[in-house]
C-alpha cells in the first residue's frame, strides 16, 4: 500500500471518528491514550496493550454501521489509521523509554561509525560481480529516513524500501553477469554494509518499536522477511570483531584506534594549543584567543601578577615574527583550510571514500533525472549553509557565488516553492471540502484534523519521489 494511500486512509478514518455515531470509539481511544501514558514504561506490557486495542478496535470497526458494506481494503485502511493516529500520540512515551534501550542505540552508533571508515565489500565476503557502492548509497539514503517518522508502519518501510533498493541491484547484476540469481548468502551481506555505511540513529530502538508496536497481523510475508533480516543485521554488527570481518586482530584493532582517533576531531594539547598532526597546527586555540580578545587592559590590577600570567602563557611558545606582538591569535582562512585539506586528500590512498557520501560530484548531466534536482538542491543548501557557518565561525569572508548563479538558484527555489504552495492550496480546498461539516454530537474532536494533516503532508513529501515509500505483505 503506498504512503499516500494510507494519507487518505488515515484522513478516511478521521472523518469518520467526527461522525456523531462515532462517540464511542473517539472516547474510547482517548481514554486509552490517557489511561496509557499515565504508566509508568514497560516495553513488554505497554506492546501487549497496544496489540489488544488494536485488535478489539478492528473486530469493533467490523460491526459499526459507520464501516457497513466496507471492502476488505478499507477495513485494512480503517486499522492504519488508526494505528497511525494512536502510535504518533503515544510515540514520546513509548520510544527509546528505557535507559538501557538508549545506551545500546549510543554503543551501536558508535561502533558503525568506527568501522564504517575501514570496513570494505570484500571484508564481508562480497563478490566483485554484486559490489556497486555508488547504487547503493540510494539504499543507504532510504535507510536513513526512518528516524523521519513516528508511524511503525512508516519505519518499517523505510528498511523494506532499503532492501527492495538492495535486492534489484543484485538481481540485475547477476543477470548481466549470466550468475544465478542471489539468495540470503548474497543479500545479508549487502544490507550489512549498506547499514554500517549509514549508520541510522537509535537503529536498536526503531527496530524495537517496530517490533512491539506495529499491528502483529500485519508484519508478514515480505516485510517479515526483510524485518528479520535487518534484524540480524542489527546482532551482526552489534557482535563485530577482527573475525567477522575476516581480518587478523591486531589489523582489526589498528583500524579500530585510527578510526577513533579520526572520529574524535581535532585534540589539544595542555597548553590550549593545537598539535602537529591537526590542520590547525600552529595557531593559538580558539578560547584562549577569544580570552585575550575580551580581557580588559587593567583586568590585572597587580603588576607582579600581571607578569608572571603573561610569562607562564608565553612560556614554551614561539612567536613567529617580531611584528606581530597583538593579543588576537592568527585565524586560518578559508583558502588556508582548503590548502590543508587538499594536501591530506592527495596522500589520502582511499580519498574515493572520502567523497561516497556525494554521489552527484562526478556526475555527467546525462547522468541525471528530473527526480535528481530536488536532492541536488537539498544537497547545495546544506552544503552552502555549513561553508557560511564555517567562514563565520572562523572570522573571515566566504566568497560570494557568481551573480548568475545567485539568480538561477534563487528563481528555481521559488519556482518549486510556487509550486509547493499551489499543491498546498488544492490539498487545502479539497480537504475544506470534506472536513468542514457540521458535528453536533462531539463537543471536541478527536484530533486536530489540520494539524495532523499539514505534519502528514510534510512525511508525505519526504518519501521517496518516484511513490515507492510501499510496504508489500502477504
Amino acid at each position: 500500500m503506498e504512503n499516500a494511500d494510507v494519507f487518505l486512509g488515515l484522513h478516511d478514518f478521521l472523518e469518520r471518528m467526527r461522525q456523531p455515531s462515532a462517540a464511542d470509539f473517539v472516547k474510547s481511544i482517548k481514554s486509552f491514550i490517557v489511561s496509557f501514558t499515565n504508566n509508568a514504561p514497560d516495553p513488554e506490557r505497554d506492546s501487549a496493550a497496544v496489540q489488544d486495542f488494536f485488535s478489539r478496535m478492528e473486530i469493533d470497526f467490523r460491526a459499526h454501521p459507520l464501516w457497513a458494506g466496507c471492502s476488505e481494503e478499507e477495513l485494512d485502511s480503517a486499522g492504519e489509521g488508526l494505528e497511525k493516529y494512536v502510535m504518533t500520540k503515544l510515540f514520546p512515551r513509548v520510544f527509546a523509554s528505557l535507559p538501557d534501550d538508549v545506551k545500546l542505540d549510543e554503543q551501536l552508533y558508535e561502533k558503525m561509525a568506527l568501522v564504517q571508515q575501514f570496513i570494505r565489500p570484500e571484508n564481508l565476503d562480497i563478490k566483485p560481480t554484486f559490489q556497486n557502492e555508488t547504487s547503493w548509497l540510494l539504499a543507504q539514503k532510504e535507510l536513513q529516513k526512518i528516524n523521519m517518522y513516528k508511524a511503525p508502519r512508516d519505519k518499517l518501510v523505510c528498511i523494506l524500501n532499503c532492501c527492495k533498493v538492495i535486492n534489484n541491484l543484485l538481481m540485475n547484476a547477476s543477470v548481466a553477469s549470466n550468475e544465478n540469481p542471489p539468495g540470503a548468502d548474497e543479500f545479508l551481506p549487502v544490507l550489512i554494509y549498506v547499514t554500517l555505511k549509514a549508520n541510522p540513529p537509535q537503529l536498536h530502538s526503531n527496530l524495537l518499536y517496530i517490533q512491539r508496536y506495529r499491528r502483529q497481523s500485519r508484519l508478514v510475508g515480505e516485510a517479515s522477511y526483510f524485518f528479520t533480516n535487518m534484524l540480524s543485521v542489527e546482532s551482526f554488527i552489534s557482535n563485530i570483531d577482527a573475525i567477522a570481518i575476516s581480518l587478523d586482530e591486531s589489523e582489526y584493532d589498528k583500524n579500530m584506534e585510527t578510526a577513533r582517533a579520526l572520529l574524535s576531531g581535532l585534540s589539544t594539547d595542555l597548553d590550549g594549543q593545537y598539535t602537529q598532526s591537526s590542520p590547525f597546527a600552529g595557531y593559538v586555540h580558539r578560547s584562549e584567543s577569544m580570552e585575550t580578545r575580551h580581557q580588559p587592559p587593567n583586568a590585572n590590577k597587580d603588576p607582579a601578577a600581571q607578569s608572571k600570567s603573561s610569562e607562564t602563557k608565553s612560556r614554551g611558545k614561539k612567536i613567529p615574527n617580531a611584528k606581530d606582538n597583538s593579543p588576537y591569535s592568527k585565524i586560518p582562512s578559508l583558502s588556508d583550510l582548503e590548502n590543508k585539506g587538499a594536501a591530506v586528500l592527495v596522500n589520502n590512498d582511499q580519498v574515493g571514500q572520502v567523497f561516497q557520501e556525494y554521489p552527484y560530484l562526478f556526475a555527467n548531466v546525462g547522468d541525471l533525472s528530473i527526480n535528481d534536482v530536488e536532492d541536488l538542491l537539498n544537497n547545495y543548501k546544506q552544503l552552502a549553509f555549513k561553508y557560511v557557518c564555517l567562514s563565520k565561525g572562523l572570522g573571515v569572508t566566504a566568497p560570494s557565488l557568481p551573480y548568475n548563479l545567485h539568480t538561477e538558484f534563487h528563481q528555481h527555489t521559488e519556482t518549486v516553492k510556487q509550486q509547493e504552495r499551489s499543491r498546498a492550496v488544492e490539498q487545502n480546498n479539497e480537504m475544506s471540502n470534506d472536513t468542514d461539516k457540521e458535528d453536533d454530537g462531539l463537543k471536541e474532536p478527536l484530533i486536530d484534523v489540520e494539524n495532523l494533516e499539514s505534519r502528514l503532508s510534510q512525511d508525505r513529501a519526504a518519501a521517496p519521489q518516484n511513490g515507492s515509500h510501499e510496504e508489500s505483505s502477504q
